[in-house]
Protein backbone atom coordinates (compact mmCIF):
# COMPACT_ATOMS: atom_id res chain seq x y z
CA UNK A 1 0.00 0.00 0.00
CA UNK A 2 1.62 3.35 -0.74
CA UNK A 3 1.91 6.21 1.65
CA UNK A 4 -0.48 8.91 1.12
CA UNK A 5 0.53 12.22 2.76
CA UNK A 6 -3.30 14.18 3.55
CA UNK A 7 -1.57 17.23 5.03
CA UNK A 8 -2.13 20.37 3.52
CA UNK A 9 0.75 21.96 1.94
CA UNK A 10 0.95 25.39 2.48
CA UNK A 11 0.68 27.17 -1.11
CA UNK A 12 4.42 28.74 -1.51
CA UNK A 13 4.64 32.37 -2.94
CA UNK A 14 6.30 33.03 -5.53
CA UNK A 15 8.23 36.58 -5.85
CA UNK A 16 10.70 37.94 -8.03
CA UNK A 17 13.59 40.77 -7.04
CA UNK A 18 15.55 42.38 -9.48
CA UNK A 19 18.25 44.64 -8.86
CA UNK A 20 20.78 46.74 -11.15
CA UNK A 21 20.18 43.81 -13.83
CA UNK A 22 23.23 42.58 -11.66
CA UNK A 23 20.99 40.88 -8.27
CA UNK A 24 18.33 38.24 -9.05
CA UNK A 25 16.23 36.96 -6.11
CA UNK A 26 13.53 34.59 -6.81
CA UNK A 27 10.89 33.35 -3.65
CA UNK A 28 8.82 30.34 -4.21
CA UNK A 29 11.40 27.99 -6.24
CA UNK A 30 10.66 24.14 -6.10
CA UNK A 31 13.33 22.57 -8.76
CA UNK A 32 16.38 24.01 -10.29
CA UNK A 33 16.59 21.82 -13.49
CA UNK A 34 19.96 22.94 -15.09
CA UNK A 35 21.93 25.80 -15.12
CA UNK A 36 25.06 27.28 -16.87
CA UNK A 37 26.52 30.72 -17.09
CA UNK A 38 24.06 31.48 -19.54
CA UNK A 39 20.86 30.03 -18.52
CA UNK A 40 19.41 28.58 -15.64
CA UNK A 41 15.87 26.44 -15.78
CA UNK A 42 13.73 26.18 -12.83
CA UNK A 43 10.32 25.45 -12.15
CA UNK A 44 8.62 27.46 -9.67
CA UNK A 45 4.96 28.19 -7.73
CA UNK A 46 3.82 30.05 -10.71
CA UNK A 47 5.40 27.40 -13.26
CA UNK A 48 8.61 26.95 -15.35
CA UNK A 49 11.22 30.11 -15.32
CA UNK A 50 13.77 30.32 -17.57
CA UNK A 51 16.76 33.00 -16.79
CA UNK A 52 18.79 34.49 -19.63
CA UNK A 53 22.12 36.20 -19.13
CA UNK A 54 25.78 35.96 -18.65
CA UNK A 55 28.08 34.82 -16.02
CA UNK A 56 25.04 33.63 -13.88
CA UNK A 57 25.65 31.83 -11.21
CA UNK A 58 24.08 30.72 -7.96
CA UNK A 59 24.49 32.48 -4.62
CA UNK A 60 21.88 30.47 -2.54
CA UNK A 61 19.72 27.95 -3.18
CA UNK A 62 16.88 26.95 -0.74
CA UNK A 63 14.63 24.22 -1.77
CA UNK A 64 12.99 24.27 1.79
CA UNK A 65 12.40 27.29 1.57
CA UNK A 66 11.91 28.27 -1.78
CA UNK A 67 14.56 30.82 -2.17
CA UNK A 68 16.89 31.22 -4.76
CA UNK A 69 19.91 34.21 -4.85
CA UNK A 70 21.55 34.87 -8.70
CA UNK A 71 24.21 36.74 -9.45
CA UNK A 72 25.58 38.10 -13.06
CA UNK A 73 23.87 40.47 -16.39
CA UNK A 74 20.34 39.40 -16.56
CA UNK A 75 19.17 39.70 -20.16
CA UNK A 76 15.59 37.91 -19.73
CA UNK A 77 13.31 35.97 -17.21
CA UNK A 78 10.70 33.61 -19.30
CA UNK A 79 7.60 32.05 -18.24
CA UNK A 80 6.47 28.86 -19.99
CA UNK A 81 3.41 29.56 -21.27
CA UNK A 82 0.99 26.30 -21.65
CA UNK A 83 1.09 24.29 -18.67
CA UNK A 84 -2.08 22.55 -20.22
CA UNK A 85 -2.05 18.54 -21.36
CA UNK A 86 2.21 18.81 -21.15
CA UNK A 87 3.84 15.86 -18.78
CA UNK A 88 7.28 16.81 -17.31
CA UNK A 89 9.43 19.46 -16.54
CA UNK A 90 10.97 22.44 -18.19
CA UNK A 91 13.60 20.74 -19.55
CA UNK A 92 12.60 17.74 -20.95
CA UNK A 93 9.61 19.93 -22.93
CA UNK A 94 11.83 22.37 -24.18
CA UNK A 95 14.48 19.52 -25.07
CA UNK A 96 11.20 17.87 -26.99
CA UNK A 97 10.46 15.11 -24.21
Amino acid sequence: MAFVDDRARPEMRHHIILEEREQLVVSGVEEVESFDENTILLTTAQGGLEIQGEGLHIEKLSLDGGDLKVEGRVNALLYETDHAGRSGGLLARLLGG
